[in-house]
């Protein structure tokens, strides 16, 4: 079976980081700093970049990630409020020092997507797919400009959206079904493509389709699995597409 079928599929939706751009590694690593300097002296063990990363962070909303991981320590912290000094011990004020270092590594080293999912965004778009992009991140329109590849895209929902409207993160749905609306296309007829577990229990919350999980680090096909995911591949060289001619193709 094809990774995207076309004949059943007009639209695929993909997350931004670590599916389109290669910014997953920078989030993780602005992560660990805050996390980390955070508890020191705290007794607790230090932030794990990889497995942390994964079961707390990735794909969720950053203040949600903040709660999330600290809860696994045993830690918790007042709220505070979006005027906090980065770095104050509130969530608000450790995520907007991740938020703070984060830029600063993605405007001294700029961004890149991958060649693969820039490879498939081009064949999808030949066959007469459509295409959006989604993030939790208010920085999203940036990122995929930065890596020059709006154009490419018929849809973009981000943070910014979601605080406009009042959408949850996932593993809650509603970025992706906001997506779909902007397409004007039912559920059923749009694909999602994402790398961290909520998102593909988002998908499968929100009655996508297909739903197609990258697995770049290896250790997470039977969980993205039992996540949802309908296919698993560990990179999107590795997906396939079928369903219409391409243009220009006979």
């Amino acid at each position: 079976m094809s990774t995207f079928d076309l004949s059943k599929l007009r639209a695929v939706v993909f997350d931004t980081d670590g599916v389109v751009t290669d910014t997953a590694r920078v989030h993780a690593a602005a992560w660990k700093h805050v996390f980390d300097a955070f508890l020191r002296g705290r007794g607790a063990e230090p932030f794990d970049i990889r497995a942390d990363y994964l079961a707390y962070v990735d794909g969720r909303p950053r203040l949600d990630g903040v709660r999330t991981f600290l809860a696994s320590r045993g830690v918790t912290l007042p709220e505070g409020g979006p005027h906090d000094e980065p770095g104050a011990p509130t969530v608000h004020g450790l995520g907007l020092a991740k938020d703070a270092l984060f830029v600063e590594q993605i405007d001294r080293h700029g961004v890149a997507a991958f060649p693969s999912t820039v490879a498939l965004l081009h064949e999808l778009r030949q066959r007469g797919a459509r295409t959006a992009v989604v993030s939790a991140s208010r920085h999203c329109r940036a990122i995929v400009a930065s890596a020059g590849l709006l154009h490419l895209f018929d849809a973009l929902v981000d943070g910014n959206d979601a605080a406009e409207l009042g959408l949850p993160g996932k593993p809650d749905p509603a970025l992706f079904l906001e997506a779909a609306r902007r397409l004007r296309l039912p559920a059923a007829e749009v694909a999602v493509v994402e790398d961290a577990l909520p998102g593909v229990e988002a998908g499968r919350r929100g009655g996508f389709g297909r739903i197609v999980a990258v697995d770049r680090s290896g250790s997470q096909e039977a969980a993205m699995r039992a996540a949802g995911a309908d296919a698993v591949v560990a990179d999107l060289a590795d997906a396939s597409v079928a369903g219409r001619v391409p243009v220009g193709r006979r």
